[in-house]
Formats: C-alpha cells, sequence, structure tokens
C-alpha cells in the first residue's frame, strides 16, 4: 500500500455489461465506484489507490488497465474460487435511467484485508453490493485526514434474480462517521426518509457530517457546507456516450481539490468537469487531459458561480 496515499477508495471493483439505446450488443467492461473515483483522481495527478476483493473471473486485463493508469492495487484481494461483482446496467432512450441486476456478487470487504499501513489523505467509502461494513469504516477513520461517503451500494437490496431495489434499512451508523457525503437525490431520500431535499440534507448535517453533496444528474447537483447550500451546475459535455460513473467521477474530482485545501464550490467545479468528461466516453474508458477538466470548471466556476 502506498504511504500517505492522495486517494484511498474501498469498495468492489466489478464488471458491468452496459446496455445503451445507440449500440446494438451489449458492452462488457471494468466497473464500479471503486474505478471511476481512482481513475479521477488519477487524472488530477493525485495519487490513488484502491482496497478491494475480486474473483478468480477478474481479467487481468483490468488489473494491468488500472496499474497502467497508475493506481496502487496493493490493497487488492483476488480470490481464484469466489466471484466477482457484476452488474447488468441498461439505459433508457434518452440515457435518463437505468435497470440495474446484480449477475454475480463477491465477497464482502473485512477489516483483515484493510491494510495494515493505509493512510490517505482521504479515503472514499464506494460500496456497490453492500460489501463494506460500519466496523471497517470506523477503522478506517483513523486512517484518513478526510472520510467520505457514496451509501448507494448500503442501500441497493437484491432478490434472488438479481433485480435491485433501494431499500432504507441500511446501517446509517456509518453516515455519522464522515467528512463528506455524496449520493443522487434519491438515495439521500431513502436515506433519511424524508421528502423535501432541504430537510434531507439537514439530517445528514445533523448526524455530524460537514459536508453534503446531492447529485441530480442533467440538473446538476447541490453542495451544502457550513450552512450555506449553492446549486452546482451541471457541466456541458460536448456528447453524452455513457452516464455510467459520473457521480462517482464528480467525488473524484471533488475529493482531489479538497485535500489540496481549495474553496468547496471550486472542488464541485472540479467534480462537475471531471464528470462531464467522462460521460463522452464508452464506461471509464475516456477521461481526456487534465488541462480540459480545469478548463471546463473554470468555466462554470466564472460564468455561473461568480457573477
Amino acid at each position: 500500500m502506498l504511504q500517505n496515499v492522495d486517494v484511498a477508495v474501498i469498495g468492489h471493483l466489478c464488471i458491468d455489461t452496459i446496455r445503451l439505446p445507440t449500440r446494438p450488443v451489449p458492452f462488457v467492461v471494468l466497473g464500479g465506484a471503486a474505478t471511476y473515483t481512482s481513475f479521477a483522481a488519477k487524472r488530477l495527478e493525485a495519487s490513488a489507490s484502491v482496497i478491494s476483493k475480486v474473483g478468480g473471473d477478474f481479467p487481468e486485463a483490468y488489473m494491468w488497465w488500472l496499474r497502467q493508469e497508475g493506481v496502487d492495487l496493493s490493497g487488492v484481494i483476488k480470490r481464484a474460487y469466489e466471484p466477482t461483482t457484476c452488474f447488468d446496467l441498461t439505459y433508457n432512450s434518452d440515457l435518463s435511467e437505468r435497470t440495474l441486476k446484480l449477475k454475480s456478487k463477491g465477497t464482502p470487504i473485512d477489516l483483515a484485508d484493510v491494510p495494515a499501513d493505509l493512510e490517505a489523505k482521504a479515503i472514499h467509502i464506494a460500496p456497490i453490493d453492500n460489501e463494506v461494513s460500519f466496523e471497517v469504516v470506523e477503522h478506517l477513520k483513523h486512517c484518513a485526514d478526510v472520510l467520505s461517503l457514496d451509501p448507494q451500494g448500503l442501500l441497493r437490496s437484491f432478490d434472488e434474480a438479481g433485480n435491485v431495489t433501494e431499500n432504507a434499512s441500511a446501517d446509517t451508523r456509518i453516515v455519522s462517521l464522515v467528512n463528506i457525503y455524496k449520493s443522487s437525490q434519491n438515495e439521500i431520500f431513502k436515506l433519511t426518509g424524508e421528502s423535501d431535499l432541504k430537510h434531507a440534507i439537514k439530517a445528514i448535517h445533523d448526524v455530524g457530517v460537514e459536508t453534503v453533496i446531492v447529485t441530480m444528474g442533467a440538473k446538476g447537483s447541490v453542495l451544502s457546507v457550513e450552512g450555506a447550500q449553492y446549486n452546482i451546475p451541471a457541466c456541458p459535455s460536448d456528447v453524452l456516450v455513457d452516464p455510467t460513473g459520473a457521480g462517482d467521477v464528480f467525488i473524484g474530482g471533488f475529493l482531489t481539490e479538497y485535500i489540496r485545501q481549495k474553496e468547496s464550490i471550486w472542488c464541485a467545479c472540479v467534480g462537475s468537469a471531471a464528470a462531464s468528461v467522462v460521460v463522452e466516453g464508452l464506461g471509464p474508458t475516456y477521461f481526456g487531459k487534465k488541462e480540459e477538466i480545469y478548463r471546463r470548471a473554470k468555466t462554470l466556476y466564472e460564468k455561473e458561480l461568480k457573477q
């Protein structure tokens, strides 16, 4: 494990089968929030490390790909006789909604799987299928200056056929351990039981979370910090090819700037800009150049938020 890594991400790497209305055949690709978040951090020249567990069916080519991007994989455990988490994602005609199906589920990431020498400026907790427990997160709090959470994988339940539904029975104690919370609007409503966004955000702040980010796709995102809320517009993309991982890339960009002591609004603009680039390619195949991400972020910051 890299010592004092900038951004470490814990959660299952997975294999995604993505079905897009514009493509006649499905696209099978490396997936998982840990992939997108670590790639985004690396693109902005932060050091990135992944703590994960994969099975014998996880392609060696994906490990090579992650290493080529400069992601530290010393915290990834490969178990030959266990499965890798695999999802099937089917998007609707305008890519605004998707149906998620679990094809196989990896084994949970236990305390024993966390590298003993883990030290990070930020650790992002990014479960996709309930693989990270409260005990693990409690331990991680002592390994990082900043702890952030995307609860999407805590809120998912699966039936025998693999169909995914969001439920509110997640271990919400995890939320109280983190400094930064990021989720979709639907997820924060499910988690808090609130139907009003301001009330939902307040409920997250009330358990001790300093920064709350709610992503809303094409409508942008809401950033709530130090008692103030800011509407961060979605950064325009040149073309929308595949929205998978946009929220994960957002938090990767946000955290990278956050640990550099940048203003939260700027961090969110970088997150929005990074997300606007990744959706221009299939899966995590395209992140653009660092200069393009910062150019888009600067435009967003100056035109939309500082007028």
